[in-house]
């Protein structure tokens, strides 16, 4: 019997993937993460209500979802040129058409499209590119990239702010574009050009036969239901994790405090990753990470007014969060092979897009009706065991069909 040929894939490329890290921070930082800052100042130029400026996002998080398995699709065939550098430049261009409008059709015209351009080049879209090309190394590649992107609260939410207040909302917009057509347009224009050359790895499936095999599989619809329920908690924490934890009887000072602590904390999940390189299956690493996040919601119900309590729980949600953002990259290869990797993706991120969207509306009118945050609370603690289940099961269901 002939031994299957050792994968390869280009040689370097490290700095390619620094810069399109970079990129993905840019893009982060300038699209959603600085959409808080503007709601305020538009509201007060405009006189539309909060609601309707929140919504705007919502739907172009929705659209999001829906295009991310035809981007998917097209990089698993096509490789990622032409939909980042589309999706940069449109996500720039977008960008200055915000920052002139005065009508509220036409700002969710807007984020209509931005819902595309986001699914053409963040995340999803760039893990399907590094995927396709390095065999290999993809796991360390998507760390690095994650690293980067991790930082983009930290550094567009003050330099978001600084802007606003120097120049005014809409020439922060026009400078926020600039940044998005200077520095991501010519790295994916450029960058990417020969990246994925159609290489498959030896004996993979075609993408349209992994894909189907994929689909009718327990293990996927079990993943699914996985990111379904952590999309849930996230949702809930960045819409309403501030109220939650001042209904507890903290200060504000406290709670920012808290909160701060999980920016370092998702770092450090994602460099112990990347210590730990292919000593680690992905599929172990998920299943640590998502057995310490009941751990750390029951931190929030047992001790719901213990100062150190919020501040554990906030360094574990961090890490699992952190260490989760990976995870969920890199096991979809490991439970099904690299072929058909962004429609799989693409798919697995529909409903859970789905949910991130609608959630903070739901837990809205629970907290409405029951008058306080205690049965949301109760949801995310349900739903971080429905996750540890589903994503164990999965593993388990792969394990038995093949040997991870």
């Amino acid at each position: 019997m002939t031994a299957s040929p050792a994968p390869s894939e280009p040689p370097g490329g490290w700095p390619l993937v620094v810069a399109l890290a970079l990129c993905q921070l840019v893009s982060w930082g300038s699209i959603y993460y600085g959409f808080a800052l503007f709601v305020a100042p538009m509201e007060a130029e405009l006189g539309w209500s909060r609601a309707t400026i929140n919504g705007a996002l919502s739907v172009g998080l929705v659209v999001s979802g829906l295009c991310a398995y035809g981007m998917g699709r097209w990089i698993d065939r096509r490789g990622g040129q032409i939909l980042m550098t589309a999706g940069s430049a449109g996500a720039g261009l977008l960008l200055l058409v915000w920052s002139a409008l005065d009508d509220v059709v036409v700002f969710y015209l807007v984020w209509i499209a931005m819902g595309v351009a986001m699914a053409a080049m963040l995340y999803q879209a760039l893990f399907a590119v590094l995927t396709r090309t390095y065999q290999v190394t993809y796991r360390a590649r998507i760390t690095v990239v994650t690293l980067f992107g991790g930082l983009a609260s930290t550094v567009f939410i003050p330099l978001t702010q600084a802007l606003i207040d120097g120049f005014g909302w809409r020439q922060a917009l026009v400078i926020l574009a600039a940044l998005q057509l200077l520095v991501c347009l010519p790295v994916h224009g450029f960058g990417l050009r020969g990246q994925g050359g159609g290489r498959r790895g030896a004996g993979a499936l075609p993408s349209a036969g992994a894909v189907g095999h994929a689909v009718r599989s327990r293990v996927f619809w079990s993943l699914a239901l996985c990111f379904v329920a952590t999309s849930m908690i996230n949702a809930i924490f960045s819409f309403h994790m501030v109220p939650i934890l001042v209904e507890r009887g903290f200060a504000i000072v406290n709670v920012v405090g808290a909160i701060a602590v999980m920016g370092p904390a998702q770092v450090a999940g994602r460099l112990l990753l990347f210590g730990l390189g292919r000593r680690i299956a992905p599929t172990t690493a998920g299943q640590l990470a998502l057995g310490l996040q009941p751990v750390a919601l029951a931190i929030l119900v047992l001790w719901p007014s213990s100062l150190a309590g919020i501040y554990g729980f906030a360094m574990l949600y961090g890490l699992v969060n952190g260490t989760m953002t990976i995870v969920r990259a890199t096991t979809i290869p490991d439970l099904f092979g690299r072929a058909g990797y962004g429609a799989i993706s693409g798919l697995l991120t529909l409903p859970a897009t789905a949910v991130h969207a609608v959630t903070p509306l739901v837990a809205a009118l629970a907290w409405s009706r029951f008058g306080g945050y205690g049965v949301v609370v109760w949801s995310m603690v349900v739903a971080s065991i429905v996750a540890v289940a589903a994503f164990w099961g999965a593993v388990r269901w792969a394990r038995r069909a093949r040997p991870i």
